[in-house]
């Protein structure tokens, strides 16, 4: 695995929610007393190795990587950071990807979206521009319009800043920009969840 299991564990990224969409059984480990679905780790780790390949075979500038959560705001950031990537937190304008007319219009060849729901406006433009569209998704997600999913918990931020710092690092080594795990000069906490509006206001 590309981390230690107990990590993982830690992070939570295996933990679902009650409800869940038939998109994401196959992806699904068990189900606890209380309905609380968890995620197969095997599974993630696996997507997360095949999202980074995937990712991989494009410039950095032609990579989008979206949160309009909050949770995902900080992680995005520093992905792009890490990686050269181009990325957008917050609202996410209609038409960046549609309406060459936009001041806000991107060319973007791949997104990587942290939620399928809550970035739903960036999926739809994605298609109707033919952009493959990555996307870490919970159980309650529906992949339709998915064209690689990572199965996760979406919703923490420590799972959130594991899964993008592991997607960078995964990104840099395919790339040949890395050799070892530990030349990797960016940590978990650095891919936290903080005020990133705050920070670059500084």
């Amino acid at each position: 695995m590309l981390l230690d299991k107990e990590e993982y564990l830690s992070a939570g990224l295996n933990i679902g929610m009650r409800r869940k969409v038939e998109d994401m059984e196959p992806f699904i480990f068990r189900v606890k007393k209380n309905k609380l679905a968890i995620i197969d780790l095997e599974q993630t780790d696996e997507r997360i190795q095949t999202a980074a390949r995937f990712l991989s075979e494009y410039d950095p500038e032609d990579i989008l990587v979206i949160s309009r959560k909050e949770a995902g705001h900080k992680p995005v950031v520093t992905f792009a950071e890490a990686t050269g990537a181009e990325r957008i937190y917050g609202r996410f304008m209609p038409g960046t990807l549609t309406n060459p007319m936009s001041d806000d219009y991107r060319e973007p060849e791949v997104v990587v979206v942290t939620d399928p729901k809550e970035d739903k406006q960036v999926v739809k433009e994605a298609v109707n521009a033919r952009i493959p569209v990555v996307a870490i998704a919970d159980t309650v997600n529906k992949l339709e319009y998915v064209d690689l999913a990572i199965p996760a918990n979406n919703k923490g931020t420590r799972s959130l800043a594991v899964i993008y710092y592991l997607l960078a690092r995964e990104y840099q080594k395919h790339r040949g920009e890395l050799e070892e795990d530990d030349d990797f000069e960016y940590t978990i906490d650095m891919f936290e969840a903080e005020d990133v509006a705050e920070e670059e206001e500084e």
